[in-house]
């Protein structure tokens, strides 16, 4: 096909390209300015549709857009729909909401040492793990603390707050106590350096109850990996999907998934993808038996 040029515009390629250079701009923006152009009503109709989809899917870019509208019967290309996002400011959706900082190292507490590095528990309760997360409300957020058993991955202990004061993590603390009671001089207790964990109530507690306290690295997350981990899996499987109305909601709901889903029923590849409640059932049942014929050895 011959491109024929306008009446009063270049009609070789030579001037073409002399006049493009000139005027800094691109000989392929050259023969679009020349092209038909959408009606305007077209491009409203299409924003429209745009913005439908974006509103509906507010992690979707330009791309996933232009898909999901050819996917709907439309003759559209990226480039269009990138250009009308981006006019429309859509493509911000894309961008990180604000995260409320849940970690405040710069405190008056000391700091203890990584006891973790290079540990590998072998059995339960030897290393416990802590971390604290936001929770996204209808309007504002609440804070959850967990402590997790990093031989079994079971969360032992919860509490969900709408404040980051030390009695958040404390009761999360209490409760893994209550139900775990762990032997003096047995357990490890690792967090983040946070002035929930290193102020002196919580110290008092761990020191109790003969617990050695453990504290990862600043900006470090793979001294935690394990905690990390579970706050991931937590906000995937359950809080990203939810909206919580309040924090006696959210409360519920997150308690039940880590009670019933994450503990009794989610497999977890660590674990030869069993849940966390049937691993420690086996152990205990198995080192029962152990126990036994060490026993019965000894009478004979």
């Amino acid at each position: 096909m011959i491109a024929v040029e306008p009446q009063g515009f270049p009609q070789n390629d030579a001037a073409i390209a002399r006049l493009c250079a000139l005027g800094s701009v691109s000989r392929a923006g050259y023969y679009r300015h020349l092209g038909p152009h959408p009606a305007k009503r077209d491009d409203a109709d299409l924003r429209d549709l745009i913005q439908k989809i974006a509103l509906d899917n507010r992690h979707y870019g330009y791309r996933r857009i232009a898909k999901e509208l050819r996917r709907q019967g439309l003759i559209v290309n990226d480039k269009r729909v990138r250009r009308l996002t981006r006019e429309d400011n859509l493509l911000s959706q894309r961008a990180k909401p604000f995260v409320p900082a849940t970690t405040m190292s710069r405190h008056g507490f000391a700091i203890v040492p990584n006891l973790t590095r290079g540990l590998v528990p072998t059995g339960l309760d030897q290393i416990w793990v802590a971390d604290i997360t936001y929770v996204r409300l209808a309007e504002g957020f609440v804070y959850l603390a967990a402590i997790l058993d990093a031989f079994s991955r079971k969360v032992i202990g919860w509490a969900i707050a709408d404040h980051l004061e030390a009695s958040l993590a404390i009761a999360a603390l209490d409760m893994a106590l209550a139900a775990r009671n762990p032997p003096p001089d047995s357990l490890i207790h690792h967090s983040d350096q946070g002035v929930q964990y290193a102020c002196g109530a919580y110290r008092e507690r761990l020191e109790r109850h003969k617990i050695a306290a453990s504290m990862s690295r600043v900006g470090n997350p793979y001294d935690n990996a394990k905690a990390e981990s579970f706050m991931k899996t937590l906000k995937t499987e359950e809080v990203d999907a939810k909206t919580y109305l309040d924090l006696d909601d959210a409360r519920r709901q997150i308690g039940a998934f880590i009670e019933t889903i994450y503990n009794k029923k989610r497999l977890h590849s660590a674990l030869g993808y069993k849940p966390p409640i049937e691993f420690e059932a086996e152990l205990r049942r198995d080192n029962c038996n152990q126990a036994n014929q060490d026993e019965a050895l000894s009478l004979n």
